[in-house]
């Protein structure tokens, strides 16, 4: 009996060290360190590659001269932003990015993308059936964009073995809606990775 006893207290110690062992470890880190688990694109990449395209389109000659020409800045409209790489991207988060920075120091204004627009309207019609008349906001009142912010991200991907060089392309431009003529484009390419991973045993 006793030693039935002595063999339920083993097992429920090493159950209990083999559980202690397994737990989850969480590491705060610095959130601009940089981090590169997998070898494929991060936050630290998107950081590098919206700094310098934002910083390219805000020195934009042509953005300056429309601005002066006009007297407004350049009102755009997010585009689609294509993932034609080899792995998953957040392109939203790209654009939203760029938006963000944009708006922020006065380059251009943007308006509602598409999805925005639809739930806007949908609060203006509920607004027209419920709100005062004084508070409804009219209908029909949006303003019109004049360029589209459109990119893509694409990679070239060399491998030999286990080693591999991944090379990312990131385009960018914003495109006058009546005319099609390129206001802005900036490319960068500036993320390349090598890639050493263990070689198989088998």
């Amino acid at each position: 009996m006793k030693k039935t006893h002595i063999l339920s207290a083993l097992i429920l110690a090493c159950a209990v060290f083999l559980s202690s062992c397994a737990s989850t470890k969480v590491t705060r880190v610095d959130a601009d360190s940089t981090i590169d688990l997998s070898g494929f694109w991060n936050d630290n990449d998107l950081r590098i590659v919206t700094e310098t395209l934002i910083n390219d389109c805000a020195n934009s000659t042509r953005i300056k001269n429309y601005k002066t020409k006009s007297g407004e800045a350049p009102l755009v409209i997010i585009g689609p932003i294509t993932n034609k790489s080899s792995e998953h991207i957040d392109t939203i988060n790209l654009a939203r990015r760029f938006q963000t920075a944009i708006i922020n120091n006065g380059t251009m204004e943007f308006v509602a993308d598409s999805e925005q627009r639809l739930a806007l309207r949908a609060e203006k019609d509920n607004q027209a059936q419920y709100s005062t008349a004084e508070s409804a906001k009219a209908i029909a009142q949006e303003l019109g964009a004049d360029f589209m912010l459109q990119g893509s991200v694409r990679t070239i991907v060399d491998t030999v073995d286990n080693k591999q060089v991944r090379t990312y392309y990131v385009d960018m431009e914003i495109i006058d809606i009546e005319s099609n003529k390129i206001l802005w484009q900036g490319e960068n390419s500036d993320i390349k990775k090598f890639i050493k991973r263990p070689k198989s045993k088998f």
